[in-house]
């Protein structure tokens, strides 16, 4: 089993700016089914979603993450700095670098190039 999906509570106004973030990372914008009414907005990668669920006032957990493991983590580092994102490196726990990025609408993204060992 994998997982497939990952959802996040933004804003509906955050969503020029969180489909810019996610596209930073490899994701692409894919349509929701058309039975959301417009109450969601997907992006995917590799098989992997986040579900952006609109809402008025969004959830944002102060510790709570998505992990994401960057292709090519220099180069992904390098577009999230340049994009005037602040990324704070975290401890090497399996001896890979890691560290934490704030999306748009606040929510918190774990950033690695490689995952931890099983």
């Amino acid at each position: 089993m994998s997982l497939q999906h990952a959802s996040l509570e933004i804003r509906a106004g955050d969503v020029p700016a969180e489909l810019s973030f996610w596209a930073l990372l490899g994701f692409e914008h894919v349509e929701a089914p058309s039975g959301l009414g417009g109450r969601a907005t997907w992006v995917a990668r590799g098989g992997t979603h986040i579900h952006l669920l609109h809402a008025d006032a969004p959830t944002v957990v102060p510790r709570g993450h998505v992990a994401i493991l960057a292709d090519d983590y220099d180069s992904t580092l390098t577009r999230l700095r340049d994009a005037g994102l602040r990324f704070e490196p975290a401890d090497e726990l399996w001896g890979a670098p890691r560290g934490f990025v704030r999306t748009p609408a606040g929510q918190r993204g774990d950033v690695m190039p490689a995952a931890p060992p099983p």
